[in-house]
């Protein structure tokens, strides 16, 4: 080597020298989490002071400020169980659609040992929450280390050490950033709303990173041991044929739409012949038409609650959940997503947006309009938003979501598994609509101004956003059991590359 001339180092060193820097830092972190482990668990009096300081401080904070208490809940539930593990499950799903085993496998496991880790730690620290004066938010079991604060830095770090690669510039940067500052927004709300101690919350972040740091080595090992190349550190830094088919839609590509504006007309002019058709029948069903009151609508509301039976009743609410806001926005991001992964476009989720948007809107106007009461029989839900009976928001959303998961599944799947997703997704709306009439919320003639308004616009949205009815008006080629764009081309509108490697 020539004087002055920086050492280069081959695949082999690279991989050395990457994984000494990684053993020194899992070393440094786990030291970091063993030494607050210990002053916790000798109750240290200055660490002990400030955890109860903070506590109370904030909590004297938000006792009186109900509007701060909400929007920390929110922040909160981002890193709650059921978001992570929906993050983690589409996350796994699209690597799978996407022919990266290894990868997919990596991010389950790092997600669903952060839990059991998490679990195992407390019981054996056996630390209490706090106990303040004024409690803005309770949760049963033990403290430390914060769950939330650990799995929510392992799940959302283990998604972008997979994304991070396939940026660049102002992106990678703007996303890191986005991500750090949600794991410190959880970790802070769980110290405001009284749910941890702030050592619990740095104890949670200490193992996560370390939790994460093994998990990422054992998986570079895993790759390197089976022969499977790599370009850097990153578990998604790929080959770049595999990382062309890990991008959402290749580089270059069709438009979504090819003329959005008459698209838009289109869709106006249905919202309004839609919304005209809903606000007429309410009014006639609702009596406001001088036709007299249907007794038979009555009748079947009030037979189901004089029937009513406790075995039944507990499925048949959870069934309802899938109805609520939170089910419907999960669903359609997971469902949307998941059709990008099968098409490589972002038309499907498009469709779902769009379709959903709608839904809303002609709900709403609807509700506001016709104002028609609810039910006159005791309903098992008390707490009812203040909107009128007509249409019913739970099955207008859930068939619109549902209609269009059946649509795409015919459309991007093949074989037996389009119809057997179909019909289980079309029975969901069925469900979520006798759930909706058992507890005597909603009338029949509810449930059949639901149809009427999100089967229409469901299937107009489709014909709109989808031309020809589905994805043909592109070149298709099969692959891995599902139609839709290549998952790589050489043409115009795509990336150079194969997908014979596994990442």
């Amino acid at each position: 080597m020539a004087h002055g001339q920086t050492p280069s180092f081959g695949p082999g060193g690279r991989f050395a020298v990457r994984s000494a820097g990684a053993l020194v830092a899992v070393v440094v972190v786990g030291a970091a989490f063993g030494l607050v482990a210990t002053l916790v668990r000798v109750e240290w009096e200055p660490v002990r002071r400030l955890d109860l300081a903070l506590a109370d401080g904030l909590n004297d904070l938000l006792a009186d400020d109900a509007v701060l208490g909400e929007v920390l809940r929110g922040v909160t539930d981002l890193g709650g169980t059921a978001t992570l593990l929906w993050l983690m499950v589409v996350g796994a799903l699209w690597l799978l659609l996407r022919r990266q085993p290894r990868l997919a496998a990596y991010v389950a496991v790092s997600t669903f040992g952060a839990m059991i880790l998490n679990a195992v730690v407390k019981e054996f620290v056996g630390r209490l929450r706090p106990v303040v004066d004024q409690p803005v938010y309770t949760v049963p079991g033990l403290s430390f280390p914060s769950g939330h604060a650990m799995s929510s830095l392992v799940t959302y770090g283990v998604l972008l050490l997979v994304v991070l690669p396939l940026m660049h510039g102002t992106t990678r940067r703007v996303l890191t950033v986005v991500v750090v500052l949600i794991v410190v927004a959880i970790g802070f709300t769980r110290v405001a709303l009284g749910a941890h101690f702030l050592t619990d919350v740095l104890a949670g972040w200490l193992l996560g990173t370390l939790w994460l740091l093994l998990t990422t080595l054992a998986f570079h090992r895993w790759r390197r041991e089976a022969h499977v190349p790599a370009t850097g550190p990153l578990p998604g830094d790929v080959p770049s044929d595999v990382a062309a088919n890990l991008r959402p839609v290749p580089r270059r590509h069709p438009p979504t739409l090819s003329h959005p504006w008459q698209g838009i007309g289109v869709l106006a002019i249905a919202w309004v012949f839609l919304s005209g058709m809903l606000v007429g029948l309410g009014k006639l069903v609702a009596g406001d038409g001088g036709l007299p009151p249907l007794s038979w609508d009555h009748t079947i509301v009030a037979w189901l609650a004089n029937h009513r039976d406790p075995a039944v009743t507990t499925p048949l609410r959870m069934v309802g959940t899938l109805g609520d806001t939170a089910a419907i926005v999960a669903g359609s991001l997971a469902i949307g997503s998941l059709a990008v992964a099968l098409s490589r476009t972002w038309r499907p989720l498009l469709f779902v947006v769009v379709a959903l948007i709608g839904e809303i809107t002609l709900f709403l106007t609807t509700t506001a309009v016709v104002g028609r009461q609810r039910p006159e029989v005791d309903q098992l839900n008390p707490n009812l938003p203040p909107t009128s009976s007509f249409p019913s928001g739970h099955v207008a959303a859930t068939l619109v979501l549902c209609t269009a998961t059946a649509l795409l599944a015919v459309t991007l799947l093949r074989h037996r598994w389009r119809w057997v997703v179909a019909g289980i997704a079309m029975a969901i709306p069925l469900l979520v609509a006798i759930e909706r009439l058992y507890e005597g919320v909603h009338y029949p003639t509810d449930i059949a101004g639901s149809l009427l308004l999100a089967v229409p616009w469901t299937v107009i949205t489709w014909r709109v956003l989808t031309p020809n009815g589905g994805m043909s008006d592109v070149d298709h080629a099969p692959a891995s059991g599902v139609t839709g764009y290549p998952v790589s081309s050489n043409g115009p509108h795509g990336d150079t590359g194969t997908t014979s490697s596994r990442c």
